[in-house]
């Protein structure tokens, strides 16, 4: 059976009892529970996927202000900037008086929000099970009936079947390595961008034991030799620089599919847009793949 398919059936039994008539509430990553007398009129998102998610759930007017980065959708760039999501400007999100901030469990501000009294509500996926978890808490935190956040989740399931079904055979199996960013860091098979290449067949050169995104000894890719290799256009420059990089097959070959930085924010944020991060995965394998 399916894993997403199964999830989202248990989900849906675990949901199926929401009731509004007593209020909003909401648990975090934390094991926090956070609860409003109605749902949240005045958000602030300090992480972009979960702008994006906001605002996939139809809630991008109820968004007062946004990290630096959240950028998408087109709504949400003309929104107070608030700092980064690891070193948000606290004086800053006081000021717009949210009934709810939105941000991830790394960032340094959460502790300091918290005791000036806001509802801080901790959330931040590294895989496809936390990214449909959050997706629940997030409607539930904006009020919506369970129906509605499940369809989205179906919604994308079913896009991202229909992509693997569409790639030809001699794509599937490739030994790929995906740069997250040139510290470096790499997204392995427990990541959601792991498990995104896993379902479209291919295969994560860096394991799930390594934890969702590690960092990565150079040596290692070179060890390992990936038939292809996916990184942003911030990185690419420099790949064959590092020691032993250039006699690499897939760089030697020029499998290497290199992402505008529009495209990476689509790739290496767990949020709505996870169909289309298996699209541009998908074209990348139909192109490159040996």
């Amino acid at each position: 059976m399916n894993t997403l398919k199964f999830l989202l059936g248990c989900w849906l039994v675990l949901v199926s009892g929401w009731s509004l008539a007593a209020g909003t509430q909401v648990t975090d990553d934390r094991g926090v529970t956070h609860r409003w007398d109605m749902p949240p009129q005045r958000i602030v998102s300090l992480l972009p996927s979960l702008t994006e998610t906001v605002c996939a759930l139809n809630a991008c007017d109820r968004l007062v202000g946004v990290d630096r980065y959240s950028n998408w959708p087109l709504a949400v760039q003309g929104l107070p900037k608030l700092g980064g999501g690891i070193d948000p400007s606290v004086e800053a999100v006081l000021a717009l008086r949210p009934d709810a901030v939105l941000i991830a469990r790394s960032s340094r501000g959460v502790e300091q929000l918290q005791a000036l009294g806001l509802k801080v509500v901790v959330l931040e996926p590294t895989d496809l099970a936390g990214l449909q978890r959050v997706m629940t808490q997030v409607g539930q935190l904006l009020g919506l009936d369970a129906a509605q956040t499940a369809l989205q989740w179906q919604a994308m399931d079913q896009a991202l079947s229909t992509l693997a079904q569409s790639l030809p055979a001699s794509s599937r199996g490739a030994r790929v390595y995906f740069e997250v960013n040139n510290a470096p860091y790499g997204a392995s098979e427990s990541s959601f961008i792991g498990e995104l290449l896993t379902r479209l067949g291919a295969r994560n050169i860096l394991p799930a034991a390594m934890g969702p995104f590690p960092r990565v000894n150079p040596e290692f890719v070179v060890r390992a030799d990936p038939d292809l290799i996916m990184v942003g256009d911030q990185t690419s420059p420099g790949l064959t620089q590092r020691p032993g990089w250039a006699k690499m097959r897939a760089l030697r070959e020029q499998r290497l599919c290199v992402f505008s930085p529009a495209e990476s924010d689509v790739l290496v944020r767990p949020g709505p847009r996870m169909a289309e991060a298996a699209r541009l995965m998908a074209d990348c394998l139909r192109r490159k793949a040996p």
